[in-house]
């Protein structure tokens, strides 16, 4: 028998053009991003469109396709400007209208650079309003994401204040020699240089060119001050880049160098990155924050306060490790009225025998709250002797309690408490101590254990599907602001995904339900069935019997 193929023909005409969405299902996500972005109020995107000129394409059009890029795992510009002319779902998204990669990347970077936070907010809000999130509570964390720098163009703050300082030493000689005219350098070796500024070396040099009848060796040196000049400038421009930071980039002056945990040679090396906080529930993102510094304790009260901006109001409950676990966080926490879940270091440590049988330690010894003294393991009371001041790298003020036993010497246990000459001092902060007491309360009950329980699986399986399922490791955009837009597409685009995944699961539950419905019904109308049925059986018996 001949086979029988089905009719190909590339050159057929159709008298009616076909509908796009004919070749859509009705439960594709692609349609969710339609019905999401129709639904945003897009008023503040639109406004900061000037008018006049040439016509531009819709910007409800150009979120849609950048959601469902990003969805789909396509974050360059060049690749979604292929999948709008090969793609049916862009072809749909777009109405078939080819914006280029240019024109994407400029309404990515540039139109959306003060917008990407108000359009997240609007888009966890309908989560709220779905019931799918109630903002009640923030499982936070933090991790590094790459820069779009170059990994070798770097800026140390060590090295350009040890050379400005050698700088300034070598201009201060130059000028000490002109202003003498001598040619040896009577500076003594451990002579404090005089500090200088470009600024300074400026007026300095067109003070020294004022002369009418320099020497030959004078002209030299002004020379050469012009140089170091240009030099100063160049130190002085990275002080004011780098501001708090130890490092930068030259091709990202925003991105600061950080040991990053998935480095390919395994070596924990230093790259050009951002460090990125959000805020889970339910593996939803309810806020994120792009920051400089590398540590995670640094960052907290400004992030909680971006929190607050979105959606006018603040958390109930907060749940994080102990990189956040610092007196300051746990006074701004108690402010605002926050139940904190938030482990301290050596939490988990302190829950171990070996920490809790030894009485040697400061966290064991008794302390006596009305007397305001310490007990140490012999018995002995251990006084208040003065109050500090202590304050720690980020510029927080602590105060310090010092607490002193009277005699040590002699003392039995001396070699196993403590190996200072003296009697033995330890140093409390009692505003520290309380809250630990309190996180511990909070931290082991019913609540915190099913907090504790929860927050492995929240932030961190977020940040798992980023990086490892959506191969999203490296920003692509440059600054503060690019990196902000880049990643509040990236987080709308996990929360619509996630949507569509509890759609789905609802739709099959209800599916679900509807079938042992029907199947209930069908059951109870057989029973009913066999009921008549065994009626009419012992009527028609009885009848036979008569």
């Amino acid at each position: 028998m001949q086979p029988i193929f089905k009719q190909y023909n590339q050159g057929q005409a159709e008298l009616f053009p076909q509908r796009l969405d004919d070749y859509i299902g009705e439960n594709d996500p692609v349609r969710l991003v339609n019905q999401v972005v129709d639904e945003l109020d897009l008023n503040s995107v639109i406004q900061s469109y000037k008018g006049g000129g040439t016509s531009s394409f819709c910007p409800r059009m150009m979120i849609k396709v950048l959601f469902y890029a990003y969805m789909r795992n396509i974050y360059s510009c060049r690749k979604i400007e292929a999948a709008l002319s090969e793609n049916v779902h862009f072809l749909w998204l777009s109405g078939k209208q080819f914006p280029d990669f240019r024109t994407i990347n400029d309404f990515r970077s540039k139109r959306l650079k003060h917008q990407i936070h108000n359009i997240f907010s609007k888009v966890v809000m309908m989560l709220v309003e779905l019931g799918y999130v109630s903002l009640d509570v923030q499982y936070i964390d933090g991790t590094k994401i790459e820069s779009a720098a170059n990994r070798y163009t770097f800026v140390w703050r060590k090295s350009v204040e040890k050379n400005k300082l050698k700088l300034e030493a070598k201009v201060g000689n130059i000028i000490k020699q002109i202003e003498k005219g001598i040619q040896d350098d009577n500076r003594a070796d451990d002579q404090t240089p005089t500090p200088i500024n470009s600024k300074i070396l400026k007026e300095k040099i067109k003070e020294l060119n004022t002369n009418e009848k320099p020497s030959r060796e004078e002209k030299k040196q002004v020379k050469e001050l012009v140089k170091h000049q240009a030099k100063l400038e160049e130190y002085e421009r990275h002080l004011d880049t780098l501001g708090a930071r130890n490092s930068y980039s030259k091709t990202d002056p925003d991105a600061t160098f950080m040991r990053m945990k998935e480095d390919h040679m395994g070596n924990g090396q230093l790259k050009p990155a951002y460090n990125v906080q959000i805020s889970t529930e339910d593996q939803f993102i309810t806020n994120f924050g792009i920051y400089q510094n590398p540590g995670d304790t640094s960052t907290f009260n400004d992030y909680i306060d971006s929190f607050e901006e979105k959606y006018d109001r603040q958390s109930l409950e907060i749940v994080a490790d102990s990189g956040y676990g610092s007196e300051q966080n746990y006074d701004y926490m108690e402010s605002k009225g926050i139940s904190n879940y938030v482990k301290f270091s050596y939490f988990h440590k302190e829950q171990k025998k070996p920490f809790k049988n030894n009485p040697f330690l400061t966290d064991n010894l008794f302390y006596n709250p009305k007397g305001d003294f310490f007990v140490c393991p012999m018995g002995q009371k251990m006084e208040l002797i003065g109050r500090s001041q202590r304050l720690s790298d980020r510029g927080n003020s602590s105060e310090i309690s010092l607490y002193q036993a009277k005699r040590c010497e002699g003392c039995p246990l001396r070699g196993l408490c403590h190996k200072a000459k003296g009697d033995r001092i330890i140093e409390i902060n009692h505003n520290l101590r309380r809250h630990k007491n309190i996180a511990r309360e909070n931290l082991t009950s019913e609540r915190g254990l099913m907090h504790r329980s929860r927050r492995p699986i929240e932030p961190e399986a977020v940040f798992g599907q980023i990086k490892s399922n959506r191969k999203f490791n490296r920003f692509r955009l440059r600054g503060l602001d690019g990196v902000a837009v880049e990643f509040g597409l990236i987080s709308i685009a996990l929360n619509l995904s996630k949507m569509v995944k509890k759609a789905i699961i609802e739709t099959i539950a209800d599916q679900n339900a509807l079938i042992l419905s029907v199947e209930n019904l069908i059951l109870n109308a057989e029973i009913e069935i066999r009921n008549w049925t065994s009626k009419v059986f012992d009527n028609s018996f009885s009848l036979s019997a008569i």
